[in-house]
């Protein structure tokens, strides 16, 4: 096999698996983990403190992934928050790019953490403020009541946290113990400590090709999150999840890798080329952010990540894009999710140009 070959497909498979796969799967188990057990709380928070909404809805999205933002969209649909909170939620999240970019950049994506989230505050209040509210569907009109969430029962906590095999099932059992023995190459890799070899190339490979497998045993969904994920009721579901959405997001960066490497070897092209610099790449991020779901997304910010566009035209996408929580919401509200979707373009513009100018 020749270097060539290595270095146009087999090194960006790799790099798919092991720079971002095993560190999505470091940080889906605590979170999974965390869902599961406090997630309920979260509903009570947004009812609990509705003058507060955009601002706790736009904080619920913090944790990375989709989880927080449906959890909103849930709760706006049975009017317990207002529309604003719901916008908020959706500015803010950055839905499973976070991943990618936690996994390569945790200082950068803490930094766009906050940004997304107090402009996601800011454009809810602004909503409520502008009186900008669609009206829901009749069949939900009479539970516009908050209606209380009933706690979880601690028995039945402690026996779903027992996970067993064949519960979980052999693929994504498989899939967590390549991931965990990539992750004792890959993090020395990634400090420095030690050198990408060909085991490197091997478990890295193997990853994504497993990756692909559980991606398309799951049906290649755009949706990866709904509700019912949004609250896991045992560790068997936190892990199938977590294994599923840590196989699409491997899949779609490894799309973006790939695509990435080829283009660059055969022809030369650096990315200056796209029109993704300038006032017309944020233009470019904030309609490209108009895309349900994760995975364009997901490939923009590898693009961003191999060096392909300037730090402007992403933000302008992560505030324009609104994750997969937009689709569970135009199921419910789908009035409310076609306005949502043109309203968070507004800020992407503002912010991504405020970027631009100021670097």
């Amino acid at each position: 096999m020749t270097a060539t070959m290595v270095e146009l497909l087999l090194r960006p498979l790799a790099d798919a698996f092991m720079q971002v796969g095993v560190f999505v799967a470091l940080l889906v188990a605590p979170f999974g983990w965390a869902r599961y057990r406090w997630g309920h709380r979260l509903d009570d928070a947004l009812v609990r403190h509705r003058r507060l909404g955009p601002l706790v809805a736009a904080a619920l999205t913090v944790p990375p992934g989709c989880g927080g933002a449906i959890i909103v969209m849930a709760v706006y649909a049975r009017g317990a928050v207002s529309y604003g909170a719901a916008i908020a939620a959706l500015v803010a999240t950055m839905g499973d790019a976070s991943w990618v970019l936690l996994a390569a950049d945790p200082v950068l994506t803490v930094q766009l953490k906050v940004l997304l989230v107090v402009t996601g505050a800011a454009s809810g209040y602004a909503v409520d403020a502008l009186g900008i509210a669609p009206r829901l569907r009749r069949d939900l009109v009479a539970q516009r009541r908050p209606a209380p969430v009933a706690p979880v029962a601690a028995p039945a906590v402690r026996l779903a946290t027992t996970t067993r095999l064949h519960e979980l099932g052999v693929l994504p059992a498989l899939l967590w113990l390549t991931l965990g023995t990539g992750a004792t190459v890959s993090v020395p890799v990634t400090f420095q400590l030690l050198q990408p070899d060909n085991l490197y190339l091997v478990l890295g490979v193997a990853g994504t090709l497993l990756a692909v497998v559980a991606f398309a045993r799951g049906g290649g969904k755009l949706a990866d999150d709904d509700t019912e994920s949004a609250h896991p009721s045992s560790m068997t579901q936190v892990l199938r999840h977590g294994g599923h959405e840590i196989a699409f997001v491997t899949v779609w960066v490894a799309v973006a890798y790939v695509t990435w490497s080829v283009v660059s070897h055969t022809t030369g092209f650096d990315g200056s080329q796209l029109p993704l610099f300038g006032v017309t790449g944020v233009l470019v991020g904030a309609l490209i952010g108009l895309v349900p779901g994760c995975a364009v997304q997901i490939v923009f910010a590898g693009i961003f990540l191999a060096g392909g566009m300037p730090l402007p035209t992403l933000v302008a996408n992560m505030v324009s894009q609104d994750g997969d929580a937009l689709l569970p919401l135009l199921a419910l509200e789908h009035r409310s999710a076609l306005l949502a979707t043109v309203l968070t373009t507004v800020p992407a513009l503002v912010v991504g140009s405020a970027l631009l100018v100021l670097t």
